[in-house]
Parts: structure tokens; C-alpha cells; sequence
């Protein structure tokens, strides 16, 4: 009998080890060029669309390829995607021209910053203006130290931007050639901020209450009381991408993680990497 037992346990723990196994199944892996990565099960491919389900949801997703810089299939085989050669991009470039502004030198350009979600995959739009703007403010503040370099007013560029059906969800699909024609400017900045945010508790306990002292002098305590607080504290995980171009070339790549995970420490990585960019000279 005892024999039986260790027979089904032995067979229970090997039923419950393959089970643990196939639900730790590797997924496929999208890169999208706004650098989100998504994790799921390729169900469907063509040559315009990609299809997909996300982990333990069956709703089936669709995603233009255009949007996509590789996948990293579960197989171990990676396929990329040329923005240039998408159906997509190749009927939109045919199917409008790009208007070009008159060219002015030494000028640069902020371009709107995706603010991403990472979990949930959404963009802000608020977020994306203000971040925008941030950095526009920090160029105009140090305008002596990227001389011969002046900044373009925002609202020239966002009206040019505009009027090209270009903002913060689309603005990585457009070649950064294509953008100083729209822009009419030799000089342009480029980022991205990419974030998650996480939640600690914390509690903490008061007590209180009467005492007594007996005929052995020894405390006696009575009618205690304790309150329990909870809280909650946010924690903000940034990456911040920051990118410079001059005719054409990219001629400054950086990433940083802010040292802090407080609401607004990505506006300290901004301010770093604009001070260690090659248009920034110290004085």
C-alpha cells in the first residue's frame, strides 16, 4: 500500500513538474522603434500587419509593421523591419510629398518626447508637450553655451509638424532627413522617456495607555491602545534616450537611468546628457 502511495505521489510531482513547464513557455518578443517591448505569441503575419495575443489573454491584436523594428521569435530566429521598404511607409511617401521650409543654419530643433508607459504600453500626450518643453526651456537658458547654435521657437516647430501630420505617436516613423526639410533646420534633438512605476507599503504602529504602579513599584499597564497606519509610496523607474543629429548624422547617443525613482527625476537626466552633448561647451 505504502508502495502504491509513493508510486502516485512520484507520478503526481512529474503530472504537476511538465505542467509548470508548458506554462513557462518562452513568447516572442516585439521591438518597436519607439523602443517599447512586448512580450506575447506571434499568432499572424503580412506584409502590413502583425498579430498577437499577450500572456494569458486571448484577444488578438493587431500591430502595423511600421511601428515594429524586429521581432525575437521563441524559435531563437530574429526578423527586422526596414521603416523605408514597409507598404505603409512606401504608400504614404507616394501618396504625399514632403513640404519643405526654408533652411536656416545653425539652428536646432526640439522634436515632441514620447512618454511611455512600458506596462501599459500608452503614450501621454500632456506629457510628451511638457517633456518638450522642458528641454526647450533648458536650451534657451544655456543659449551661451551652444553658441554658434540658436533654438527654433516651439511653436514653429509644432505648427510645421502639425501641418506634416506629425506628433509624439508617429514622430519616430519619419527620417530624420525628412524632418530638418519639414523643420527647415540643420540641427535636431531627439528623446524619449520610458517608464515604470512601482508601489512599496509601509505601516506603522502607535500605542498608548494608562500605567499603574503597584505597592512593588513594578508598572502595570491598562487600557492600551494601538493605531496602525498604512502607506503607500510610489517609485518611478525611468530610461531617458537622447539623441542629437547635424545634417543627417547622428552625432550624439546616450541613455541614463535616473539615479533617483522620484515622480520628476527624468528632468535630471535630461539636463545631464544636455550638458555632456557635443553642441554644450562649459563657461
Amino acid at each position: 500500500m505504502k508502495k502504491t502511495k509513493s508510486l502516485l505521489a512520484l507520478l503526481l510531482f512529474f503530472i504537476t513538474l511538465f505542467s509548470f513547464a508548458q506554462s513557462r513557455k518562452k513568447l516572442d518578443r516585439i521591438v518597436k522603434r519607439d523602443y517599447q517591448i512586448i512580450e506575447c505569441t506571434i499568432l499572424k503575419m503580412s506584409d502590413k500587419t502583425v498579430e498577437y495575443s499577450l500572456p494569458g489573454e486571448t484577444v488578438q491584436i493587431s500591430l502595423d509593421v511600421s511601428q515594429i523594428a524586429k521581432i525575437d521569435f521563441a524559435s531563437g530566429r530574429t526578423q527586422t523591419f526596414d521603416a523605408s521598404s514597409t507598404p505603409s511607409n512606401t504608400a504614404q511617401n507616394t501618396s504625399q510629398s514632403i513640404e519643405t521650409a526654408e533652411m536656416k543654419h545653425n539652428v536646432i530643433a526640439v522634436l515632441p518626447i514620447p512618454y511611455l508607459n512600458s506596462d501599459s504600453q500608452q503614450s501621454s500626450e500632456d506629457m510628451a508637450k511638457f517633456a518638450q518643453n522642458d528641454l526647450y526651456n533648458k536650451l534657451l537658458d544655456k543659449s551661451s553655451n551652444i553658441l554658434p547654435l540658436t533654438v527654433q521657437d516651439l511653436r514653429t516647430t509644432n505648427s510645421l509638424l502639425h501641418k506634416a501630420g506629425i506628433d509624439h505617436n508617429n514622430i519616430d516613423e519619419t527620417p530624420i532627413e525628412d524632418l530638418e526639410k519639414i523643420l527647415g533646420v540643420d540641427n535636431i534633438v531627439a528623446a524619449k522617456i520610458s517608464y515604470t512605476i512601482g508601489t512599496a507599503s509601509t505601516a506603522t504602529t502607535y500605542s498608548s495607555g494608562d500605567t499603574k504602579v503597584s505597592n512593588n513599584n513594578k508598572k502595570v499597564s491598562s487600557s492600551d491602545i494601538s493605531t496602525t497606519t498604512a502607506n503607500n509610496q510610489s517609485y518611478y523607474y525611468y530610461t531617458v534616450y537622447f539623441d542629437m543629429y547635424r545634417n543627417k548624422d547622428k552625432i550624439y547617443s546616450q541613455t541614463r537611468k535616473p539615479l533617483l525613482a522620484v515622480k520628476d527625476s527624468w528632468m535630471d537626466s535630461i539636463t545631464y546628457l544636455l550638458k555632456r552633448s557635443p553642441i554644450y561647451v562649459k563657461k
